[in-house]
């Protein structure tokens, strides 16, 4: 099936994926009143009074932000904000489907940080969050961080290319370790593409408990011995690889037990794989070719295999997570998407297979299981309360 080809014949048909659709009848002049003016003044009088209200009174409270400057668009790369346009939207399909969420999206002409960050934070007040998208790294990470620090900034930032796929990496990795039979603590994990998506996930799997784990780069190990610019993958190296290992990937991966994908296609020969440990665990996450693929991983007896991709048995995907994330984080009030809220929503992701559903070809629940969005949402929002990241 030619899905190129049909893809541009389904956008030419809709013209866009989502539409805006009045909540209310608009048919007689008292509804209108309602609505509008004269009665729509009296919302804005006391929203103007206490601005908290917003969420109350408007759509607010349920609306999310989709915004890219269409530097780092799927594998795509560069191809400028307005050609990122049908992602974002089919972003705002997903939030809808699978999170009740309305999201719109929003592509920034500028590659400019200072003009991204005060974009965003002037058009702030129209959105109950903000979900940053396919922005290209290092500049994802301090737009990211200037915008969570802002104290003017009260409601929930989220970069889904980071944390979206570092919860639902570290959600496959909780069933994936448990059936293997090891002890996360003790392993060793090596993780492949040091850039957002990859320097999250090594975060928030030491958050999860993980030790030992040693981030890769295109020029090899991230050590203490290599310089780095002042920056993430400078603060990366003093916080991984405790033994200070050097080298290459293939250096790397001898005698270690899960190998994370999130940089290119065919870098991981049968090899590479072959000098990793008993039951070896490989998330090959590189679209649409993994680092290894399933069949050449298998070979080499690794013992359970993910990729990104849906026609392959674990596919490790985003959109388990981010509808629920802010389903949970708008249902609590959330100012803000903690990591215990992260770890909150991975945990949830994981629990919904059991210890007897549980096997090499099913440790993520598929992105269509209808109980995901729920179990995310409720899991979010108690630890939003838990941790007092909520609106008082």
């Amino acid at each position: 099936m030619d899905y190129k080809a049909l893809a541009v014949e389904a956008h030419k048909k809709w013209r866009g994926k989502i539409s805006i659709e009045p909540k209310m009848e608009l048919n007689t002049p008292q509804e209108l009143a309602v609505a509008y003016t004269p009665g729509v003044a009296e919302p804005c009088l006391l929203i103007e009074k206490d601005e908290s209200l917003s969420f109350e009174l408007t759509g607010r409270a349920n609306t999310v932000a989709v915004i890219t400057d269409g530097t780092a668009v799927l594998g795509l790369g560069d191809i400028g904000p307005a050609a990122g346009m049908p992602v974002m939207e089919g972003k705002c399909v997903l939030f809808k489907a699978f999170g009740g969420v309305d999201a719109i999206p929003l592509c920034i002409d500028s590659k400019d940080t200072d003009d991204i960050v005060k974009t965003i934070k002037l058009l702030s007040k129209s959105f109950g969050g903000i979900n940053l998208e396919d922005i290209a790294a290092p500049r994802c990470f301090e737009i990211e961080k200037r915008l969570k620090e802002d104290p003017e900034i009260n409601i929930p930032i989220f970069h889904d290319d980071q944390h979206g796929t570092a919860i639902v990496t570290v959600a496959g990795l909780e069933n994936a370790v448990k059936l293997v039979g090891k002890k996360k603590e003790e392993t060793k994990t090596v993780i492949s593409g040091a850039g957002a998506a990859g320097i999250a996930i090594a975060k928030l799997m030491m958050s999860a408990g993980y030790k030992n784990i040693v981030l890769c780069n295109s020029k090899g190990i991230v050590s203490r011995d290599r310089e780095y610019p002042e920056g993430d993958l400078k603060e990366m190296s003093k916080i991984t690889n405790p033994e200070n290992l050097s080298g290459s990937l293939a250096d790397a991966l001898k005698g270690a037990d899960i190998f994370v994908g999130v940089s290119k296609g065919n870098i991981v020969t049968k090899e590479m794989a072959q000098s990793m440990n008993k039951d070896a665990i490989v998330f090959a996450m590189a679209n649409p070719i993994p680092e290894i693929m399933p069949d050449v991983a298998k070979e080499a007896g690794v013992a359970v295999m993910a990729t990104g991709r849906s026609d392959f048995p674990n596919q490790i995907n985003n959109v388990l997570v981010f509808p629920g994330v802010f389903r949970g984080a708008f249902d609590a009030g959330a100012t803000d998407i903690n990591d215990e809220m992260k770890l909150a929503c991975a945990y949830a992701i994981a629990s919904l297979i059991g210890d007897s559903e549980r096997t090499a070809e099913y440790i993520i629940p598929g992105v269509f299981d209808k109980r995901v969005g729920e179990t995310v949402a409720k899991a979010v929002r108690e630890a939003a309360v838990k941790t007092g990241v909520i609106r008082k």
